[in-house]
């Protein structure tokens, strides 16, 4: 039986997709209820050159791709025709999932249409709270000014608005006294290797495989 295929989009040092990475290899992504998924990474895409989770895909010996915007858009694309270029691109290789781990570069409709109920986002942040960028560093800041006691991970479908999508899974990351927010952002980062695993489970256990 064939593996459900998963592609991964990332721009920086790639702890997530080393994460799943591992999962894929010891057949060991949990389904639930004891059961587990066989998958694959089939191809890792970066849209930066020094991205380090270029690396750790090639060192497994799964296909990379580099897809910088800027070369795109000096040939007379637009941000729009670049995503749909790159969801050309991504569609090559078939994959049941498309991963977003660490991508930073929004993504327009077309893209997203393309992998409807395919494509899904890592977002250290909890539902409804914290869009955008630098997510850990502005919990920590509202941690400190005494507003905020907890902030969390979430893996999230993709829709056009920014880490809006309906929540796949959830974890709740709370403060500790005396957190500094490398304390801090190394918990959320272990949550998060958890967590895309179990994300990616839900999303295939009703694939054929």
């Amino acid at each position: 039986m064939s593996k459900p295929r998963i592609v991964v989009l990332i721009s920086g040092g790639g702890t997530n997709l080393q994460a799943i990475i591992n999962a894929c290899a010891g057949n060991n992504i949990d389904a639930g209820a004891g059961n587990t998924l066989r998958a694959e990474v089939v191809c890792v895409v970066s849209n930066r050159r020094k991205a380090f989770g270029l690396q750790r895909a090639e060192k497994s010996g799964i296909e990379t791709v580099y897809a910088p915007l800027k070369p795109a858009l000096k040939r007379g694309l637009s941000r729009t025709g670049y995503d749909l270029d790159l969801a050309g691109t991504v569609a090559s290789y078939k994959p049941n999932l498309v991963v977003l781990a660490g991508w930073m570069h929004v993504l327009s409709a077309g893209f997203i249409d393309a992998f409807a109920g395919r494509l899904i986002n890592l977002h250290p942040a909890l539902p409804g709270e914290i869009a955008g960028t630098n997510a850990i560093e502005r919990a920590f800041t509202a941690f400190e000014r005494g507003e905020r006691q907890a902030s969390g991970v979430m893996v999230h479908h993709v829709i056009p608005e920014v880490d809006a999508g309906e929540a796949i899974a959830v974890r709740r990351v709370p403060f500790i006294v005396g957190d500094t927010l490398e304390t801090f952002a190394e918990r959320m980062h272990a949550a998060e290797h958890v967590l895309i695993v179990e994300a990616i489970a839900s999303c295939l256990q009703h694939e054929p495989v």
